[in-house]
């Protein structure tokens, strides 16, 4: 989950904040995105469930930090009872993979993508609205997974990703 930078959140959405979260395959490299107002454990949650709608493939694993959005285990409580967010992949059988905690550099692929996210992307553009940045978001989402990469022979993570489901499934 990043922080959309409020310098560029404009007009009515000038005082709000936005919360963009990532998945990335971690095969293909092929990234998705969706933005929400709150960071919370339901706003993940969501997140989690919309992937699952949306993907053609089951989820074996989400791997997140130890933020509160995400999980308790932080918390200065001798009590730690599951978040909504911690609940839903155990209910599908999705392992839910907490990173080290103050350790980003595990978390180094959405990391990267995070840091490509200020240079090519908030660095040009103003949000007007949740729907402005989700639709512009997902230019930069397509841009972004059709970008050829020297991991894959200069394949895009888009064709790697689609490529892996029709050999995986047929």
């Amino acid at each position: 989950m990043k922080f959309v930078p409020s310098t560029f959140l404009v007009g009515d959405v000038a005082e709000e904040k936005f919360y963009q979260y990532t998945l990335i395959d971690e095969y293909s490299r092929f990234r998705y995105l969706k933005a929400f107002k709150g960071h919370s454990t339901y706003s993940s949650t969501q997140f989690l469930l919309h992937v699952i709608e949306k993907f053609p493939y089951a989820i074996e694993c989400a791997q997140t930090d130890n933020g509160f959005e995400f999980t308790n285990e932080m918390g200065n409580s001798q009590k730690k009872p599951l978040t909504l967010f911690e609940k839903t992949p155990a209910q599908l059988n999705i392992r839910h993979k907490k990173i080290r905690a103050f350790t980003p550099k595990h978390n180094g692929k959405v990391e990267r993508s995070h840091r490509k996210d200020n240079e090519y992307f908030y660095t040009d553009h103003k949000f007007y609205s949740l729907e402005d940045f989700q639709k512009q978001s997902a230019v930069h989402q397509r841009n972004y997974n059709n970008f050829p990469i020297r991991l894959h022979n200069r394949h895009s993570s888009k064709q790697i990703f689609y490529f892996s489901q029709s050999v995986t499934h047929h």
